[in-house]
């Protein structure tokens, strides 16, 4: 039963469940699946513009659309399969049908477009509408058959009728065969024009119109792959400069790159690093050092950055160190070889901004999420899963310990299931409303206001997308 943060006295550390949503009663909110279909398991999620939509993707595939509704609660609006899964016959590749990310396109007309992409394949979609139908054609019958020529005697001018409205989902346009590696980011352009794709070692340019042709402008590829010393993690537009872009590789670097400089941006114009202490270095120091997620904030002048153990903040005129650290789970440091052993070191967490850049928010173990208030410098665990959200509960922040438990409610960092991760998280644009993606669960919470418009404790809205 997490909260948002209220932005007139920091962070809100307490909420109650508002309503749970099922198939069968329409006014409860919260839609569990008690056993999980790895293909349920939610692979990314993104809020438009407005706010207005959500849209989640799976590993099945499928991306399921939340529409808001005037009560403020969201609704499952459109469910369609945007990639099924393949077979490179060249390469004796299989392709999986994971959505890996998602991204709206600025809305210009009634209907809504966004970009999904699987490991090699982006597909833009159109959803739209439709609330009317033609009726009374001279050369069908109803049911949309040929009439014989001969029985028309008369000619009738077709007719609009309501209908129950339907949503449609269609394939506009599909980008593919431009990678040869796993895509793992997609990026729309302030232009709204183009978009980039990347993959582990190269970024592509696309017109939203041609499908046939992309620019390469960034290539990390040596001659020799044995010289291979590091791989792109993410990439992301600068929010209102269609020229700028910024990438992450894992070796815990984040350039930014100016197109206008060069057709090929493999000289960067800035470069955002941090200096090491040698003394500190150790075995797995350049594993946790692997950028997961890079976000413009919403003004354009900073970066935020995640990595296993921290969520940093960056001054794009300071490449030298970043302005702000936080140490999303510090107490795992003693764990790392745990982690190695089991692969979740490997672990690719999100970060995102709330919409006023004054709040960062970003996953860890245990359905846990973390929230940094920047003006205050305060923090706060929160947990998203079942056992929380129940009608009339009271969320309490949860605190992690490695020594003795000095409360009840401590968490010892013994006995964190590692196997529950919160790995994808999406802030409202506008609005205190976050979305947070726990296996095959999506949960909304929204700081709600009182009736005197004060900010109150904020209330749970979940909603899984199946």
């Amino acid at each position: 039963v997490p909260p948002a943060i209220n932005s007139t006295v920091g962070l809100c550390t307490t909420c109650r469940p508002m309503q749970v949503f099922t198939k069968t009663k329409s006014e409860i909110y919260l839609f569990f699946n008690l056993v999980c279909d790895p293909a349920d398991v939610i692979s990314t999620v993104e809020f438009n513009q407005t706010g207005e939509f959500l849209a989640t993707g799976d590993k099945g595939g499928r991306v399921v659309i939340f529409q808001r509704e005037p009560q403020g609660e969201y609704n499952v609006y459109s469910t369609f399969q945007s990639h099924e899964p393949e077979f490179d016959y060249l390469k004796s590749l299989e392709i999986e049908e994971k959505i890996n990310k998602i991204r709206w396109l600025p809305p210009h007309n009634p209907a809504h477009f966004l970009l999904s992409t699987n490991d090699k394949t982006v597909k833009l979609w159109k959803v739209s509408e439709k609330d009317k139908r033609a009726e009374g054609y001279n050369l069908r019958d109803e049911e949309g058959r040929l009439k014989d020529l001969s029985t028309i005697t008369t000619l009738q001018v077709p007719v609009l009728r309501p209908m129950d409205l339907l949503v449609e989902a269609s394939p506009r346009r599909v980008f593919a065969n431009a990678h040869a590696y796993h895509i793992n980011s997609i990026s729309v352009n302030s232009d709204c024009e183009t978009y980039l794709s990347a993959d582990d070692l190269r970024i592509n340019l696309w017109h939203l119109n041609i499908t046939d042709r992309s620019f390469n402008i960034v290539d990390l590829k040596p001659e020799n792959m044995e010289d291979l010393s590091e791989v792109i993690t993410v990439a992301e537009f600068h929010p209102h400069h269609c020229h700028l872009l910024a990438f992450s590789s894992s070796t815990g670097t984040t350039r930014l790159c100016d197109m206008r400089a060069r057709a090929l941006c493999d000289q960067h114009a800035k470069l955002f690093e941090e200096a090491v202490d040698p003394s500190r270095r150790s075995f797995f120091s350049e594993i946790v050092s692997s950028v997961s997620d890079v976000k413009f904030s919403h003004s354009g002048r900073y970066l935020l950055t995640r990595d296993y153990l921290t969520v940093k903040v960056w001054d794009l005129n300071m490449e030298n160190k970043p302005v702000e650290t936080y140490q999303v789970h510090d107490y795992l440091q003693t764990k790392l070889c745990s982690l190695y052993e089991s692969d979740c070191i490997f672990d690719k967490f999100e970060c995102t901004w709330n919409g006023t850049d004054s709040v960062i928010m970003t996953g860890a173990y245990n359905n846990y999420f973390r929230m940094f208030d920047r003006a205050s410098l305060r923090d706060v665990t929160l947990e998203a899963s079942r056992e929380v959200c129940k009608r009339r509960a009271v969320l309490q922040p949860r605190r992690v310990c490695v020594g003795k438990k000095r409360k009840e409610t401590d968490v010892s960092v013994d006995s964190l299931d590692f196997r529950k991760k919160i790995l994808h998280t999406a802030w409202h644009p506008k609005e205190n409303i976050i979305a947070i993606a726990a296996s095959n669960n999506l949960y909304i919470f929204q700081d709600r206001l009182t009736p005197n418009g004060h900010h109150n404790m904020p209330e749970i809205q979940s909603a899984p997308p199946k």
